[in-house]
C-alpha cells in the first residue's frame, strides 16, 4: 500500500472527465433509471393517492346510461314524390349534414323535448345534481323556489350537457346519444330528440311553403295584370295600324297578318298559273309539230287521249294494209286499190282537221293561262308594295308581342310553381327518418372503471413525474460523487455513511424507550443497548482504551474509560469496525493521498468543511486512526482554535495543548496524547479564554515551525481545521498544508455555497485533495448512485452493522 507508484488515477483538479460525457442511449436510460429509483417513493405515493381518488370517484359517482338513436338524412323520398327534375337529384352534401347536426344541437329541439316529456319536474334536470355533493346540497342547503323560466333554463342546461349528436363517419347517418341516470329515460329522451327533429322539419317545411305560397299568389296577380296590359297594347297597335291577324299562321303566337296570307295565296296562284301556261304552251308546240306529219304516231295519240283520232287512225291503218294487199295482188292501179287510197286520203284529212281543232283549243288555253299569269303578277306587285309598309309597322308590333309573350311565360311558370307549393303543403314527409330507435342500454356508460382508474393512474404518473422533476430542480445539494466532480472539478474521495452508536442508522427515541423500558437519552442508553441487543458496538469495558496521556500510561488501570461522552466512540469507528463501509472510505482517502503526487514525502493533510456540523472532526479523527491502524506514525492536531470539539471529546481533562506549545510554555511531547491500540498521537487545543485573532496564530511562523518539526517525526500529520465559511483560520494556515480534504454533508450543504467558498479560496482549492461526502443515507444513496450503496460493498465484503 505504501510502496511508491508511478501512475495517477486523476489529478486533483482535472478539467477532463474520465468517461465520455456525450449523451447517448445508455446514459439516457441510466439517468431515467436513477431518477425513478430516487423518486420511487413519490411515484408510489402519488399514484396510490390518485388511484384512491379514482376509487372514491367511482364509489360516489352514480351510474349513467347512454342510449343511441340513428337518424338518416336522405332526400330521395321527397324527390320521388315531388317528381323533381335532374336539378332535384343532387345528393345531400357534407355542409347540409353538418347543418342538420347543429339543428339537432339547438335549444329549440331541447325545449321541445323538455315540454313533451315534462322534464321541468324531473329532479335529475332541476335538482342540485347527482352524486355525493349533490345529495349533500339537497339535504343541508335549502334551495329557493324557482320560477317557470328558471326551471326551463335549468332543464335546458342539464339536457344540453347530457346529449351528444355526432355524424357517423362520412355517411348521412346521425347518432343521437343521451346519458341519464335511468336506462329507460335515456332511451325515451333519445327517441324524443329524433321525433322532435322530424316534427321541427315538418313544421319548418310547412311554414316555408305557406309563406312561399302567399308570396307566389301575390306575384301571380301582378303578372296576370302585366300580361293583360301587354296584350292590350298589342291589340291597340294592330287597330291603330290596321293590322289584321288570320288564324292558322306560323308566327310565334299562332296567327299571321291578312296581308301576309293574301300575298302567300297570290304567290301560290301565280306559281300555279305560270305552271299551267307553260304546260299549255308545251302541248300547243307539240301539236304544231305533229300536224306537220301525215299521220301522228301512237305515242302522241296516247298522250292526247282522243277517241276520234284513235278510231280514225285505226281505220286508216286497216285501209293501208288492205291497199298494200290489193296492190300487190292486182296492181297499184286496180280500182279497188285506188278506192282504198281515196278512203285513206279522206281519213287523213279528217285526222288533220281533228288535230287542227285540238291545236286551236291548246292555243286558246295557253292564251288564257298567259293572261291569268299577267293578272296575278300585277296583283302580286301591288301586294308587295303594301307588305313593305306593313312590315315597317310590324317592327313595333313584334316588340309589343315579345313583351307580352315574356309576361305570359313568367306567369305560367309562377302559376306552375304555385301549384307545386300547394301540393307540397299536403306532403307529411321530411328528408330525415329514424332508422334505429333507441332502446334502454343494459350496461352503464359512465363512469367507466377501467377508464377512470387508467386516467387516475396516468394523472398520478404525470404528477409524480412533475413532483419528482421539481424535487430534482430544488434539490441543490450534493448527493452523488458525480455531482461533486462536475460542480467542483475535483475528486470525490469517499461517500461515508451516517454513524451512530447503533450502526449506520440511529433508532428513534420512541424505539429506544420501548427497547429499554424507560425513556433515556442516547448517551445514557447507548452502552446498555449495545450490551443488551448486540447492536454493532461492544460494551465499553471490553473495548480498547481510546486516548491516554503519555505520562499517565503506566498509572491507568485496565478497562478504565478516559473518554467523557459516548460521541467520542465514533471518532475511532474505523478501528472498532475495520471491515465496515465507513472504514473502507477512509482507506480510499489514504490511497488517494498516497498516489496523488506525494509519494516519498511526508504528508500534511488539513481537514475542513464549508459549514459547521458537517462531520469534519469525525472524519479527521477516523482518518488519523485509519492511517495509524495501518502501521504509520500519525499525529492528529486540533486546529480549530474557535471551537476545539476534538479536544473536548478525546481529552476533556487536558490543561495544555497547541497554544502552550506555540507559546513555548510546554513542549510538544508534554501535551500529546496517544492511543495504545493504534499508536495515534493527538495534540489538543485548550482554550482558557476566547481569542479574536486565531488566524494570526495559524499564519504565524511558530505554527509553521511546529509543523516542520512534526513532519520529521511522523509519517502523516492530520490537522482538524474550522469551517471555511464562518472563519478565515483555514486560509491563514493553508500555506503550511500539503493538501486539504473538504468534508461536505450529504443531502444538506448547498452546491452553490460550496462552489462559492472553495472556488473563491484558491489557496485552499489549489491544495484540495478531494471532497468527502459525509453522513450519507446508504439506502438513499443507492437510489442516486448504485456504486456507493450497500450493494457495492456490504453485500460481498462488509459486516457488522454497515453491510
Amino acid at each position: 500500500m505504501d510502496a511508491p507508484t508511478t501512475f495517477s488515477l486523476r489529478s486533483a483538479h482535472s478539467q477532463e472527465p474520465i468517461e465520455d460525457s456525450s449523451l447517448n442511449l445508455a446514459s439516457i436510460i441510466g439517468l431515467v433509471t436513477t431518477f425513478i429509483r430516487r423518486q420511487l417513493s413519490i411515484f408510489v405515493f402519488v399514484i396510490i393517492c390518485c388511484l384512491t381518488l379514482g376509487m372514491i370517484y367511482l364509489f360516489t359517482t352514480p351510474s349513467r346510461y347512454t342510449a343511441h338513436a340513428m337518424l338518416l338524412i336522405d332526400s330521395s323520398k321527397v324527390r320521388l314524390l315531388q317528381q323533381q327534375g335532374p336539378a332535384g337529384d343532387t345528393p345531400v352534401d357534407t355542409a347540409q349534414v353538418e347543418t342538420q347536426v347543429e339543428i339537432l344541437k339547438s335549444e329549440n329541439i331541447g325545449l321541445s323535448v323538455i315540454k313533451d316529456l315534462h322534464l321541468t319536474s324531473d329532479p335529475e334536470f332541476v335538482g342540485s345534481g347527482p352524486g355525493l355533493i349533490g345529495g349533500m346540497l339537497n339535504q343541508f342547503v335549502a334551495t329557493p323556489a324557482k320560477s317557470d323560466t328558471q326551471l326551463e333554463r335549468s332543464s335546458v342546461g342539464a339536457f344540453l350537457r347530457s346529449r351528444n349528436i355526432t355524424r357517423v363517419g362520412r355517411t348521412y347517418v346521425l347518432d343521437i346519444g343521451y346519458s341519464s341516470l335511468s336506462a329507460k329515460k335515456s332511451a325515451e329522451v333519445a327517441n324524443a330528440i329524433a321525433d322532435a327533429y322530424v316534427v321541427d322539419q315538418l313544421e319548418a317545411k310547412y311554414q316555408a311553403t305557406r309563406r312561399a305560397g302567399a308570396w307566389l299568389q301575390d306575384r301571380i296577380k301582378e303578372l296576370r295584370q302585366q300580361a293583360l296590359d301587354a296584350d292590350r297594347l298589342v291589340q291597340q297597335y294592330k287597330e291603330k295600324n290596321k293590322i289584321i291577324d288570320v288564324a292558322g299562321g306560323t308566327s310565334t303566337n299562332g296567327t299571321r297578318l291578312l296581308g301576309e296570307q293574301q300575298l302567300s295565296e297570290l304567290n301560290t296562284q301565280l306559281s300555279n298559273a305560270k305552271a299551267g301556261a307553260a304546260e299549255a304552251k308545251a302541248r300547243y308546240d307539240r301539236m304544231v309539230d305533229v300536224m306537220k306529219k301525215d299521220i301522228p304516231d301512237a305515242s302522241f295519240n296516247d298522250s292526247l287521249h282522243s277517241d276520234v283520232i284513235n278510231r280514225l287512225r285505226s281505220n286508216y291503218l286497216d285501209l293501208a294494209a288492205k291497199e298494200a294487199i290489193w296492190s300487190a295482188r292486182y296492181g297499184a292501179n286496180h280500182l279497188a286499190a285506188v278506192n282504198l287510197r281515196t278512203q285513206m286520203n279522206e281519213l287523213r284529212r279528217s285526222i288533220n282537221d281533228e288535230l287542227g281543232r285540238i291545236a286551236e283549243s291548246f292555243k286558246n288555253e295557253y292564251e288564257v293561262s298567259k293572261s291569268r299569269v299577267d293578272s296575278l303578277e300585277g296583283s302580286l306587285n301591288g301586294l308587295i308594295s303594301d307588305a313593305q309598309v306593313v312590315n315597317r309597322d310590324r317592327l313595333g308590333l313584334r316588340e309589343l308581342e315579345s313583351n307580352a309573350q315574356v309576361y305570359h311565360t313568367i306567369y305560367d311558370n309562377f302559376l306552375q310553381r304555385y301549384m307545386e307549393v300547394i301540393q307540397q303543403q299536403s306532403f307529411p314527409i321530411t328528408e330525415a327518418r329514424v332508422i334505429s330507435a333507441a332502446t334502454p342500454p343494459l350496461q352503464r356508460s359512465s363512469p367507466s372503471t377501467m377508464l377512470v382508474l387508467g386516467l387516475a393512474g396516468l394523472a398520478g404518473l404525470a404528477m409524480s413525474i412533475g413532483i419528482g422533476i421539481l424535487r430534482e430542480a430544488i434539490d441543490q445539494v450534493f448527493r452523488t460523487a458525480k455531482q461533486v466532480e462536475d460542480a467542483l472539478k475535483t475528486n470525490c474521495l469517499a461517500v461515508l455513511p451516517k454513524l451512530s452508536l447503533f450502526g449506520a442508522e440511529e433508532p428513534s427515541a420512541a424505539t429506544l424507550g420501548q427497547m429499554i423500558g424507560k425513556p433515556k437519552g442516547i448517551g445514557a442508553v447507548g452502552l446498555e443497548l449495545a450490551s443488551k441487543f448486540g447492536l454493532a458496538r461492544q460494551p465499553t469495558a471490553k473495548r480498547n482504551l481510546p486516548v491516554v496521556k503519555e505520562n499517565q500510561r503506566k498509572s491507568v488501570e485496565d478497562g478504565q474509560l478516559l473518554i467523557a461522552t459516548d460521541r467520542a466512540l465514533l471518532l475511532r469507528d474505523v478501528v472498532e469496525e475495520p471491515l465496515s463501509h465507513f472504514a473502507e472510505g477512509f482507506r480510499s482517502i489514504k490511497v488517494a493521498a498516497d498516489i496523488n503526487g506525494f509519494v516519498g514525502s511526508n504528508k500534511i493533510i488539513g481537514v475542513t468543511s464549508v459549514l459547521p456540523n458537517e462531520g469534519k472532526t469525525t472524519v479527521a479523527a477516523n482518518l488519523a486512526e485509519a492511517i495509524a491502524h495501518a502501521g504509520k506514525t500519525v499525529i492528529l492536531i486540533d486546529g480549530d482554535l474557535r471551537n476545539p470539539t476534538l479536544s473536548r471529546l478525546l481529552s476533556p481533562s487536558a490543561r495544555s495543548g497547541l497554544l502552550e506549545v506555540l507559546s513555548n510554555i510546554r513542549t510538544a511531547d508534554e501535551v500529546i496524547y496517544r492511543d495504545d491500540v493504534t499508536g495515534l498521537a493527538f495534540m489538543p487545543a485548550v482554550l482558557k479564554s476566547r481569542f479574536a485573532h486565531t488566524n494570526e496564530i495559524l499564519s504565524s511562523e511558530e505554527f509553521k515551525n511546529l509543523i516542520e518539526k512534526l513532519r520529521k517525526q511522523y509519517d502523516y500529520i492530520i490537522v482538524d481545521f474550522p469551517p471555511v465559511a464562518p472563519v478565515v483560520d483555514v486560509r491563514a494556515g493553508a500555506h503550511v498544508m500539503d493538501s486539504f480534504v473538504c468534508v461536505v454533508e450529504w443531502g444538506r450543504t448547498n452546491i452553490s455555497l460550496v462552489q462559492r467558498h472553495l472556488l473563491g479560496t484558491p489557496e485552499i482549492y489549489s491544495r484540495l485533495l478531494g471532497v468527502v461526502l459525509n453522513k450519507a443515507d446508504l439506502r438513499a444513496v443507492d437510489r442516486y448512485e448504485w456504486s456507493y450503496g450497500k450493494a457495492s460493498y456490504g453485500q460481498y465484503y462488509g459486516h457488522y452493522g454497515y453491510s
